[in-house]
């Protein structure tokens, strides 16, 4: 082989190796630029997806409340938003605005629901309750509403007191929503006679009386409280300083009645 020859051969493989490594640095930036554009893809769908899961949050709860208020049957008081038990003639009224995600209010519930049925029912003592979301907006969620818009429409079956009274059973930890699921809420509904019905089914998925309860929520901001429970016995609030017992409740109002 001449030296000429040699020399052309050793020119080309040099060409071939440059040629290769461009190849290869060519390949490596096209996967480059392929992970990045699947990472954007991700990423793209990820917001997409959470954008939804927002939305769909909005319109199990929020936008409900935004439609027509319409009061359960029988709520009375100003803007229909109390809904009463026990009977009109009584001497004493006890005014209890309750959310009923509230674990305080299910203490209150637990220590006086024998005394205020004893009481409503021996026609001594007529109870108005409000209906409030304080926890949904100290905690998030739509349990709050979801459950008290349920209670409305038991209150429509004529099944209020029964149904206000399971649900406190039944409470989940405050920062569980289970009653955010209008499931749960109608298995709830079966511990109560007669209200499982396909009307009562309706107004709890429908969300009937969420810009009712929306109303109430408002008009227990505008009052200046500062929690709930909140217990008014004729007027006046005998909760807060928690020195009230059943039995002084149970007195107080028996005096009333013998006036």
């Amino acid at each position: 082989m001449s030296e000429k020859n040699h020399e052309g051969k050793r020119a080309a493989r040099e060409r071939l190796a440059v040629e290769r490594e461009k190849q290869k640095a060519a390949e490596k930036r096209r996967r480059t630029l392929i992970v990045g554009a699947s990472v954007v893809c991700v990423l793209g769908l990820a917001a997409v997806i959470g954008v939804v899961a927002a939305n769909a949050g909005k319109d199990k709860g929020g936008e409900k409340a935004a439609g027509p208020v319409v009061a359960p049957s029988g709520a009375q008081g100003k803007d229909g938003l109390a809904i009463p038990v026990g009977k009109d003639g009584a001497k004493s009224t006890l005014t209890v605005w309750e959310d009923v995600r509230c674990p305080a209010c299910q203490a209150f519930e637990t220590a006086y629901r024998p005394t205020l049925h004893e009481l409503a029912d021996s026609g001594k003592l007529r109870i108005e309750y409000h209906l409030v979301r304080l926890i949904d907006g100290n905690l998030g969620g739509t349990g709050s509403l979801r459950g008290a818009n349920a209670a409305a429409c038991a209150q429509d079956a004529g099944k209020f007191r029964d149904y206000h009274d399971v649900l406190y059973a039944n409470q989940p930890k405050e920062s569980d929503d289970a009653f955010s699921s209008d499931d749960k809420l109608i298995e709830l509904a079966g511990k109560v006679g007669g209200l499982d019905t396909p009307a009562f089914r309706k107004c709890v998925d429908d969300g009937t009386h969420d810009s009712w309860v929306a109303k109430s929520h408002k008009a227990f901001q505008s009052s200046g409280f500062t929690g709930t429970p909140a217990v008014l016995l004729n007027g006046k609030n005998i909760y807060q300083g928690q020195t009230m017992t059943p039995a002084k409740l149970k007195q107080m109002v028996e005096a009333a009645d013998r006036r």
